[in-house]
């Protein structure tokens, strides 16, 4: 099959928040980008991001601060953050707001036209700008919009195989059409790679079946990448359970910011056991530890759930505030939240850990390689905030826009390797070929009960070697696949590629998971239930086996004064 080459000078690979806006700033500069994704560029994952997006704007809360926002993100990611990378965020957080105002965003405002902000767990203020519950749809669109604007070439049905490397030095990518299978080679001084995360190797989660399949991270590891901290995964409190083809779809946090609450099938509100100040506006780990203790106690609801109830709040506010769970609700189970209680579990959602980066500007030690949004790792550690992921696309966006367009401007040549294509040609062409008995779909499905069962909400030693051995089980089964593209498309082989990305992400979630012996954030090991201060450590995985050690930098004083000590109580669970 003839390859097509396409020239450019960065590629961005990912067609969500954080590879437009990374995209956004390179065009505005000038420098020629061309943006790939595998999803439609309209309904990337960022399209699903509901409750809201924080910055220290103080239009509520005057007393809010850069330096507040900071401290509660270190404190929340239990000491496992970067604070470099926090104090950026934090502080370079409302010029992400206002380049969302330049490029049109319809932000909720108050009736003096002031951006509205409102409380989200465990932020000391409120913080988090929102335009109804569908906020990360309004921030998709308006990028999208800018994008246009500038005319960038977006190609969202292009999936990535390989990223070119020659001596450690980026070239370039490798990849195929979704549609016609029409192999592309992809020149480029820059790759930044905006792919996503891993959380679609649970049974249950909050992305849809061909996102979140570990893209970033195996890209990352071919190209000479390491990951840092995958076993740190955030269980969102609120999936739906049914039916069972949107099993895992969010419940916006913001429902229970407006007032929800949860209860258990005794009707007990079950949180006042586990966090009785802050009740259901607790830290999203503790709340979804709440209700995995409930339903594993056996208190839980029919389905093996709890039940969030909004109804009691007026109507009017439901409408105005949750419209995007008014409608999902009518839509999936024909349930009207202004009248009956909602059966939701803890869901796969956030990869907090991700492809290592440095703080400075997400370069991840391969030249001209850089890493972005859920794909990167250093915000969040073992707790990830709501709303924080949004600001991080637009900050990093931005910083690694600018990075790159500097990294390609003194670049005086470069180097090309035909036998990195011959290989990337060959991956694909081996795949195509193949004609073996298992199925990748089944296979896809067994991955993830496995990790289910062995790596989801709480863990321990005997369940996560239970868990390597089963994925050493699938390994061999894998290199057994049958591939076969048909009318529709080519589908079948882009699946074959999601399950080798799930595979390595599993390998390095299990065996990181397996080193973390301590109970700490969104990490739970019933074998050791304790917090281990000597395990404030970031954990590097460089393929199989390979688990480092990396110290996390102090915290600046001005940021640690404001920090209140990480309570671990109520975190036990067997």
């Amino acid at each position: 099959m003839t390859e097509h080459q396409v020239a450019t000078s960065v590629l961005v690979i990912g067609t969500g928040g954080a590879g437009l806006r990374a995209a956004i700033e390179l065009a505005e500069r000038g420098v020629d980008v061309t943006v790939v994704g595998k999803r439609p560029k309209g309904d990337a994952h960022t399209a699903l991001a509901a409750g809201g997006i924080n910055a220290a704007l103080a239009t509520m809360d005057p007393a809010d601060t850069w330096q507040q926002h900071a401290a509660d993100t270190i404190k929340e990611s239990y000491l496992l953050a970067n604070p470099d990378i926090v104090r950026t965020v934090a502080e370079q957080a409302p010029r992400g707001i206002a380049d969302l105002e330049r490029y049109g965003m319809p932000f909720a405002r108050e009736d003096d036209g002031r951006i509205s902000q409102r409380f989200f767990g465990a932020h000391t203020f409120r913080r988090t700008s929102f335009a109804g519950d569908y906020t990360g749809l309004e921030i998709q669109r308006t990028l999208v919009n800018r994008a246009a604007q500038l005319n960038i070439p977006i190609l969202d049905s292009c999936y990535v195989t390989r990223i070119l490397v020659q001596d450690n030095v980026v070239f370039g990518a490798y990849g195929f059409d979704l549609g016609t299978g029409r192999r592309y080679v992809f020149h480029a001084d820059v790759v930044i790679l905006a792919a996503g995360g891993h959380t679609r190797i649970w049974r249950r989660t909050s992305s849809r079946r061909d996102e979140n399949t570990g893209d970033s991270f195996r890209l990352a590891v071919l190209a000479g990448g390491r990951i840092r901290d995958p076993e740190l995964v955030q269980f969102h409190p609120s999936g739906l359970l049914e039916p069972e083809n949107a099993a895992g779809t969010l419940v916006s946090e913001a429902a229970r910011g407006e007032g929800g609450v949860l209860t258990n099938a005794l009707g007990e509100r079950f949180m006042a056991r586990y966090d009785p100040q802050r009740m259901e506006l607790s830290t999203r780990d503790r709340v979804a530890l709440a209700a995995y203790t409930e339903i594993k106690e056996g208190r839980g609801t029919p389905n093996g759930g709890v039940w969030l109830d909004v109804s009691h709040l007026p109507r009017e506010q439901i409408m105005q505030r949750l419209p995007r769970v008014y409608q999902t609700l009518l839509e999936l189970q024909m349930k009207d939240i202004t009248q009956q209680p909602v059966e939701i579990a803890p869901t796969a959602h956030y990869s907090m850990g991700g492809v290592w980066v440095a703080p400075a500007d997400h370069s991840t030690g391969v030249e001209g390689l850089y890493a972005i949004g859920e794909a990167s790792s250093g915000l969040h550690g073992a707790n990830r905030l709501g709303g924080n992921s949004l600001i991080e696309l637009l900050v990093y966006g931005r910083i690694v826009g600018e990075a790159a367009a500097e990294y390609s401007a003194q670049l005086t040549a470069q180097r090309r390797s035909q036998e990195a294509v011959a290989e990337a040609r060959s991956e694909v062409d081996s795949l195509l070929a193949a004609d073996g008995q298992e199925n990748v779909r089944a296979l896809q499905r067994s991955l993830r009960n496995t990790m289910t069962e062995h790596a989801g909400v709480v863990r321990d030693e005997a369940g996560l070697r239970k868990g390597l051995a089963e994925l050493d089980d699938l390994e061999a089964r894998i290199a057994d696949v049958g591939v076969h593209p048909d009318l529709a498309g080519y589908q079948d082989l882009a699946h074959a590629f999601d399950l080798l990305s799930s595979a390595l992400s599993a390998r390095a979630t299990l065996e990181c998971a397996l080193e973390r012996r301590e109970t700490r954030g969104c990490h739970n090991r019933s074998d050791h239930p304790d917090l281990d201060p000597a395990q404030q450590v970031n954990l590097v995985w460089a393929g199989p086996g390979q688990v480092a050690r990396e110290e996390i930098p102090p915290v600046p004083q001005e940021i640690a004064a404001l920090m209140r000590d990480v309570d671990t109580a109520g975190k036990l669970v067997e």
